[in-house]
C-alpha cells in the first residue's frame, strides 16, 4: 500500500503541476480584465460635430392678447391681473380672457365725474349770465329808442319857439341819437362775450364729457377678451416669470397673454458663446420632445443673434437661436422643452474615439491602445470632435481598442511616439482642461491628471 501511494505521488504532483500552469496561463489578470471590460473600438465613418442646446417651443406668429389701448390717456398706467383663464385653455374669438383690478381706474372715474359735475355747473351759471346781461342790454337799447323818440317829438313842437328852446332841442335830439348807437354797440359787444364765455364753458364741458366716456371705455377694456379663437399662452415678464394672477399690467407692456399659430412653430434656444462660432443659419437641426424623446422633428436656424447676453443663472455670455421646425405636429405645444441636435459639420470616412480615452501630456495627445494582451501608451493627432468623441488623424488603426480610462499600473507600459508631430499646446499650459479643452456639460474629466487637448480646426 506504501509503495503504491509512493508511486501515485510524484504523478499527482506533477499533475498538479502541470495543471495549475495551464490556469494561471489562461486566467486574466486584473489588467487584463480591466483591458476587456473598459476599452472601446476605434469607429470608423461619417463623422459629425453635433453641438446640442436645450430650448423651449413658441409659435412664430401669434396674436397679442391686449388690455385697454387707451389707458394712458386717461392718466390709468398699471394694474394688477385680478384673474385669467388657466394656461394652454382653447378659447373662441370673444370669450373672456382676463380681468383687471379696476381700483385705479375707478379713482380716475370718481375725478372725471367730479369735474364733470363742476363743469356743468359752470356752463349753467354762464348760460343764465349771458341770458341776464343780454337781456339787459336789450332793454336798455329799446328804452334808448324811446328816448330818441321823444327827443324828435320835442323838436317839432319847438320850432316856433325862441331860438334858444330850439337849439336846446337839436342837442337833446343828438344827444338821444347816440345813446341809441352807443346801447346798440354794447348790445353787440355783450353778445359776442356770451358767445366766446360759453364757448369756454362748452368746450370745459365736453372734455369732461369725452375724459368720462373714454374713461368707462378704459374700464370696459378691463375686460379683456379673445380677439380670435386659438390656445391661451402666457407671455414673460422681464425677469422670465410668467405673467399671472397679482402680476403687474402696465400701459406699455400691454398684452396678458398671447393666441399662438400652432401650425408654425419654434425652438428658442441660446447658445455659449464659444459653440456659437460653430452655427450659421440654415444648418440643419434634430429636434426631440422632452415629452416624447422618440419623436424626432427636423429643423434648420433661420436667426443666431449678433449680441451676447447675460441670461439669469448663467456665469457666461450666450447668444439666442431660433430654429424652425420643418414639420408640423399636432402635439406641438408652446413652452415645450426641446433638445436641439444642431449638426454643424459631417466629416466622411473618419476614425473617432471616445473622449473619455484621450489624455493630454506635455502638449500632446495620448489614448492606452489594447495590443494583444498588454497595453500601449500610444501618441495621437486629434481632430475634430463632437459632444462624446474626436477624431484622430494619426496613430491609431480601425481595428484598434482604447482604453476608457487608464490602467492603474503603468509600470512597464511602453509609447509609441507619431515623428514629427508638434504639440497642440505650449507645455506650459500641459493639463490645463480651460485652454485644453472646453468639455460639454455633464461630461466627466479622464481619470487622472491629464485632460483632453482642444484640437487644431
Amino acid at each position: 500500500m506504501q509503495q503504491l501511494r509512493k508511486r501515485w505521488l510524484p504523478i499527482l504532483a506533477a499533475a498538479l503541476i502541470i495543471g495549475g500552469s495551464v490556469a494561471w496561463y489562461n486566467w486574466p489578470s486584473a489588467a487584463s480584465a480591466a483591458v476587456a471590460t473598459l476599452n472601446a473600438p476605434v469607429r470608423s465613418g461619417t463623422f459629425k460635430v453635433v453641438v446640442t442646446t436645450t430650448g423651449e417651443l413658441r409659435a412664430r406668429k401669434f396674436v397679442q392678447v391686449q388690455g385697454p389701448t387707451a389707458a394712458q390717456t386717461v392718466n390709468v398706467y398699471q394694474s394688477k391681473i385680478a384673474s385669467i383663464v388657466p394656461e394652454g385653455s382653447v378659447v373662441k374669438e370673444g370669450d373672456v380672457i382676463a380681468e383687471l383690478d379696476r381700483s385705479p381706474a375707478a379713482t380716475k372715474l370718481a375725478d372725471v365725474t367730479l369735474s364733470l359735475q363742476k363743469a356743468q355747473a359752470e356752463y349753467t351759471t354762464a348760460q343764465l349770465d349771458s341770458a341776464l346781461n343780454l337781456a339787459q342790454s336789450r332793454e336798455d337799447v329799446r328804452t334808448a329808442e324811446y328816448t330818441l323818440e321823444e327827443k324828435k317829438i320835442a323838436k317839432e313842437q319847438a320850432q316856433y319857439e325862441a331860438p334858444s328852446i330850439k337849439r336846446q332841442a337839436d342837442i337833446d335830439l343828438e344827444k338821444a341819437q347816440r345813446a341809441v348807437e352807443q346801447a346798440k354797440r354794447n348790445l353787440d359787444t355783450k353778445t359776442k362775450q356770451a358767445v366766446a364765455k360759453m364757448a369756454s364753458v362748452g368746450a370745459d364741458l365736453g372734455r369732461q364729457q369725452n375724459q368720462l366716456k373714454n374713461i368707462q371705455e378704459v374700464m370696459s377694456g378691463f375686460t379683456i377678451k379673445a380677439p380670435s379663437p386659438g390656445m391661451v399662452i402666457y407671455i414673460r415678464e422681464w425677469n422670465g416669470k410668467k405673467k399671472g394672477v397679482g402680476s403687474q399690467w402696465n400701459a406699455w407692456e400691454n398684452s396678458v397673454a398671447t393666441l399662438p399659430d400652432l401650425t408654425q412653430m419654434e425652438s428658442q434656444t441660446y447658445v455659449n458663446e464659444v459653440d456659437v462660432r460653430k452655427l450659421a443659419v440654415g444648418q440643419p437641426v434634430q429636434i426631440s420632445l422632452d415629452a416624447d424623446p422618440s419623436k424626432k422633428l427636423p429643423g434648420k436656424i433661420t436667426e443666431i443673434a449678433n449680441v451676447g447676453e447675460q441670461r439669469p443663472n448663467q456665469d457666461s455670455k450666450v447668444f439666442e437661436v431660433k430654429i424652425q421646425v420643418l414639420q408640423a405636429d399636432t402635439t406641438l405645444r408652446p413652452g415645450m422643452t426641446t433638445s436641439n441636435a444642431i449638426e454643424t459639420a459631417s466629416i466622411p470616412n473618419a476614425l473617432s474615439i471616445p473622449l473619455e480615452a484621450v489624455m493630454s501630456e506635455g502638449g500632446y495627445s495620448y489614448v492606452y491602445k489594447r495590443d494583444g494582451r498588454s497595453v500601449v501608451k500610444q501618441m495621437i493627432e486629434p481632430g475634430a470632435m463632437n459632444d462624446n468623441e474626436i477624431i484622430v488623424r494619426r496613430g491609431l488603426a480601425k481595428d484598434d481598442h482604447v482604453l476608457l480610462t487608464p490602467p492603474a499600473d503603468k509600470t512597464g507600459i511602453k509609447t509609441e511616439t507619431i515623428p514629427g508631430l508638434k504639440p497642440a499646446v505650449p507645455s506650459s499650459t500641459a493639463g490645463d482642461t480651460a485652454k485644453s479643452l472646453s468639455l460639454p456639460a455633464g461630461k466627466p474629466l479622464p481619470a487622472g491628471p491629464a485632460a483632453v487637448p482642444k484640437p487644431k480646426g
